[in-house]
């Protein structure tokens, strides 16, 4: 345990929590919704700033970034500990355990730890995932600051429910992020993760806005955000406030958690979102859970594949200097 950041006391030793959209009001003794912030007399005390519990060499596509380091491996780490409590999420039992006051665990990790192992396995970066960075943000920063200034890229995988001042903080760290959107109706956040939906558009256009690459996952549920309508909002709103350029990944659903009442997507349905927004003008949309499906190349408007992909391994890289090698046209990412 040790003293959190992005807080601020209230009276009567209260403290309201600044890390997430939620901005908690924590009384003594009580938890924020995350589960993994404690009020201790008066003092806001995270309890996963020297608690990993999950860390594994990933390749970078199982992110997944299509558009960063691709082939490279990254190291990937978690706590427990989530701020949103979503019934179909696919780690839950790291993610949720702490909300109902089960013990957190893990193991401290130093940045000098992290920093050697990503040299002894050729990772090119360290990514923030499996939980949600934004309940971990201490132990972001301890190892972000030392490893970016060791030459290591630093990467977060995130709900996107953060406050404006936990991007601020990460921003002079953090190199990229994939971001769910994972749906686009309020009464979706409402209900199935305990959320809203405007503060991950609002950070959307703010991590764009800072110059971190983005890339934005969907995971698409029968029944629940599928609609036809709902994928041409969320198309659109990527195309018309980040960019046609900015990849988007359209993942397909396992019943799972508390959400075992719905059948799988079916491949229909993620060629058909595939389509639908690539028709509203974006270049890089993506399936994924779907080995094999042509929606998990890059290809360039002139019809070159320039990235070839079975599952999360490049079986083929085109790009010459950032560029298509049949039309020439820069393509936008991080290659290098």
């Amino acid at each position: 345990m040790s003293q959190a950041i992005l807080w601020r006391q209230i009276k009567n030793q209260k403290v309201q929590c600044m890390a997430c959209s939620h901005f908690c009001l924590i009384a003594p003794h009580e938890k924020g919704k995350c589960g993994v912030r404690i009020n201790v007399a008066g003092d806001l005390i995270s309890l996963v700033r020297d608690k990993v519990a999950a860390m594994n060499l990933d390749p970078i596509e199982k992110k997944p970034l299509y558009h960063y380091l691709p082939g490279s491996h990254t190291l990937s780490m978690g706590t427990m500990g989530c701020n949103l409590s979503c019934t179909f999420c696919q780690n839950h039992s790291l993610s949720q355990p702490p909300k109902n006051n089960e013990p957190v665990q893990g193991n401290a990790v130093s940045s000098e730890q992290i920093i050697a192992l990503s040299r002894e396995y050729n990772a090119k970066s360290i990514s923030y995932t499996y939980s949600e960075p934004t309940i971990f943000i201490e132990l972001v920063r301890d190892i972000a600051i030392p490893s970016k200034a060791a030459g290591l890229k630093n990467l977060i995988v995130s709900n996107g429910f953060q406050s404006k001042q936990c991007l601020q903080e990460m921003s002079e760290y953090i190199d990229a992020a994939n971001i769910d959107l994972k749906a686009y109706t309020e009464r979706f956040y409402r209900d199935y993760c305990d959320a809203s939906l405007k503060p991950v558009l609002d950070n959307l256009v703010r991590i764009k806005e800072m110059g971190w690459w983005l890339e934005v996952t969907t995971l698409l549920i029968p029944g629940l955000n599928n609609s036809e309508q709902e994928i041409k909002d969320m198309a659109g709103f990527i195309h018309d406030n980040l960019g046609s350029d900015t990849p988007w990944h359209i993942s397909g659903f396992h019943p799972t958690y508390k959400m075992t009442d719905r059948q799988p997507t079916k491949v229909e349905d993620l060629e058909k979102a595939f389509e639908t927004g690539k028709s509203k003008g974006l270049k890089f949309v993506y399936t994924g859970n779907s080995p094999g499906h042509r929606g998990g190349n890059t290809i360039c408007s002139c019809g070159e594949t320039i990235v070839k992909r079975s599952g999360f391994r490049i079986q083929e890289i085109k790009i010459t200097d950032k560029a298509c090698p049949s039309c020439g046209q820069i393509i936008p990412g991080v290659w290098d």
